[in-house]
């Protein structure tokens, strides 16, 4: 099987000769990340993005932060600076990608919608305007919406199979708004990307990092095909299991936060096969991936190598049954 016939088995539970795999260089992947550049969901570490948002870098990590949000009113909606997603030269980089990657699962990077909503309004505000304004804060969701329908248009013509962005949902121990604000809010907009996607032949991808359980069906009910998420300890691998395991596919590191930072290297090879014995099945569903900031996130390069290197072994002896 090539690359991208063993990720696309594992979604479709069809029985992959071999774990799927997104880890870095030095122990491969099966998959090709590429974006529109400029991408109109770009996190700068500093500077403005190409919405006006201002950001500054996250002491110690690789990552920003908006210091200055663009929308501080509605009033000044008309006059947002919105990327304009089909200008030629965003997508020069990504000629020929196909052909590039004919082996391998390329993904598609496109625009967050409740992430680039708060770094356009701030959270404080977004969180306000479901309640004050939600038609201002639909009609802004509706130009992100039409963004990414564009970009999937795109990314379909150029043989991309999968289609991704990031909206962090979770804290700890909850959602940030209540299940049913998100369902009436949100989850329409989900349902019509991915709906987009799938009409395409693309498969959906979504990042969401936190506590996401009160969603995870309405998720998989709208065509979510794979969940990234980077911590699973705040949920529970036994609870995911339970609930979700065999229905959608799960894209993930170790736990970022807890046992990659805080297990012994023993630990980290346990919680490898757990989550693989727990989040797939032996017909598929679990990508193992590693965390591509870890100094940000305090993972130790003998963490990162065990890690790797457990789910390599879990993998050879996948093929080997």
């Amino acid at each position: 099987m090539t690359e991208k016939e063993i990720v696309r088995r594992t979604i479709l539970f069809q029985n992959p000769e071999r774990l799927a795999v997104d880890l870095p260089d030095k122990y491969g992947t099966d998959m090709a990340w590429v974006d529109m550049c400029p991408s109109p969901d770009a996190r700068p570490t500093s500077g403005r993005d190409e919405w006006g948002a201002l950001w500054e870098n996250i002491r110690g990590s690789n990552l920003g932060q908006v210091a200055d949000f663009p929308l501080k009113d509605w009033a000044g909606l008309t006059k947002l600076s919105i990327p304009a997603v089909n200008d030629p030269s965003r997508w020069k980089n990504l000629d020929g990608v196909g052909e590039r990657f004919e082996k391998k699962f390329v993904i598609g990077k496109g625009i967050s919608i409740y992430e680039r909503v708060h770094f356009i309004r701030g959270l404080a505000n977004t969180w306000m305007d479901i309640h004050d304004s939600p038609e201002k804060l639909r009609e802004l969701l509706g130009i992100l919406v039409k963004m990414n329908m564009a970009a999937i248009e795109r990314y379909a013509s150029l043989g991309v199979d999968g289609y991704f962005f990031t909206d962090d949902w979770g804290l700890q121990d909850r959602l940030m708004i209540s299940p049913e604000q998100w369902r009436e809010i949100w989850k329409p907009c989900y349902e019509e990307i991915y709906a987009a996607a799938h009409k395409t032949g693309m498969y959906t991808f979504l990042h969401s990092c936190g506590y996401i359980v009160d969603i995870l069906d309405d998720l998989i009910e709208i065509g979510l095909d794979v969940i990234q998420m980077d911590q699973h300890e705040n949920m529970g691998l036994e609870l995911l299991s339970e609930r979700f395991a065999g229905r959608i596919t799960f894209f993930s590191p170790v736990d970022i936060q807890n046992t990659m930072v805080y297990g012994t290297l023993d630990d980290i090879r346990a919680y490898c096969r757990k989550m693989v014995a727990l989040l797939g099945r032996p017909h598929g569903g679990f990508i193992a991936m590693w965390y591509s900031d870890p100094a940000g996130a305090g993972h130790t390069q003998e963490a990162v190598e065990a890690m790797c290197e457990e789910f390599l072994k879990i993998s050879r002896e996948r093929a080997a049954q």
